[in-house]
């Protein structure tokens, strides 16, 4: 019975026991979830940047030619006796380039002189007997006639001479010698050809959408690939558009008095067409749009992401210059390409974004 009694009061302690537990557990409040911890915008870097006036260039390749480039062609028909330059000389007009043989121009040309002097002491006799009544109106005017074709004989006679003495046409550079002595011209043939590097020319292709923003009179600035710079004014702009490549062919007038820039010399040329307001901006924040235009990312006054599609009116060493932007404007220099339009963000300095 002892044992009995124990085992019954070992399980009347472990039924408290249990009873004990159970009462704190179903007695305590289950704990409390914790709060969601709401969303931070992200942090990006940026710069307000104000609008300034900026010149819009448009810039075009091209290259210089000569003002003017003309082929010296023989008057007469010859052989080249000899050439009274060498080539690259500065020649001047009328100056002498070469001498053809005169053979037996001399000869004919006293002939028609005798010839003319024959039909003058003609037409002479005849005037005298027509006033005496001796000679009629027909007859002094077949002497006359007469006469006339002696002096143009003579004086075609003297040309052609004079035509052996191969002259230049204008002032330049005899840039080549296409017959050398001993050679046989034709009349047309050509000699040489004279060049004039004063003024040069920049000529340039416009693209047909830019063809509007250039005219004549226009200042330019020339950029030659060995450093060398010049100014020029817009001389020519053409109103009919290559066939092959639907441009415009621009000509850019350049003073070179002392001749120390050569022709055929591959060139920029800057043409400043007006003045926009404009932002500098580095190409860095220039992203993409959904659309494919090319823009940059700014902060409006409700910390909000705004895209604005721009244009690019000038580079610079340290930037670009672009419109399109607000005049005064909260660029993201830093993270703009990793928020979107729309997007609420929080705003920093440059130099202060949170890592």
């Amino acid at each position: 019975m002892a044992g009995y009694g124990r085992w019954i009061a070992a399980g009347g302690i472990v039924l408290l026991a249990v009873a004990w537990i159970a009462s704190g557990v179903l007695t305590r409040e289950p704990p409390a979830e914790p709060e969601p911890r709401a969303a931070q915008s992200m942090a990006v870097a940026v710069e307000t940047r104000a609008a300034e006036p900026v010149e819009r260039i448009l810039v075009l390749q091209g290259q210089v030619e000569p003002d003017q480039r003309v082929r010296v062609r023989a008057e007469t028909a010859g052989q080249v006796a000899e050439w009274a330059v060498t080539r690259g000389a500065e020649v001047a007009a009328e100056d002498l380039l070469a001498r053809l043989r005169i053979d037996d121009r001399e000869a004919q040309r006293r002939q028609a002189i005798a010839r003319e002097r024959g039909a003058e002491s003609d037409f002479e006799a005849t005037r005298r007997l027509h006033q005496q009544g001796h000679a009629s109106r027909t007859e002094l005017d077949a002497r006359e006639a007469e006469l006339e074709a002696a002096r143009a004989a003579r004086e075609a006679a003297e040309l052609d001479l004079r035509n052996t003495r191969i002259r230049a046409p204008l002032a330049g550079i005899v840039h080549q010698r296409l017959a050398e002595p001993g050679d046989f011209v034709g009349r047309g043939d050509p000699v040489a050809e004279i060049i004039d590097n004063d003024p040069l020319l920049a000529v340039v292709q416009v693209p047909q959408h830019q063809i509007g923003r250039v005219e004549r009179g226009q200042m330019a600035r020339i950029r030659f690939l060995d450093g060398r710079t010049a100014e020029g004014e817009v001389r020519f702009v053409a109103r009919v558009a290559e066939p092959g490549t639907r441009t415009f062919r621009l000509e850019v007038e350049v003073p070179n008095p002392d001749g120390a820039l050569p022709s055929g010399l591959s060139a920029g040329v800057e043409i400043p067409t007006d003045i926009v307001r404009a932002h500098r901006v580095s190409p860095a924040v220039m992203s993409l749009g959904d659309d494919g235009r090319v823009g940059v990312k700014t902060v409006d006054d409700a910390d909000r992401v705004a895209f604005h599609p721009v244009e690019v009116v000038r580079t610079a060493a340290d930037g670009v210059w672009v419109t399109g932007l607000p005049d005064e404007a909260r660029v993201i220099t830093v993270g703009q390409g990793f928020v979107t339009e729309g997007e609420r963000v929080r705003p920093q300095a440059a130099g202060e974004t949170e890592r």
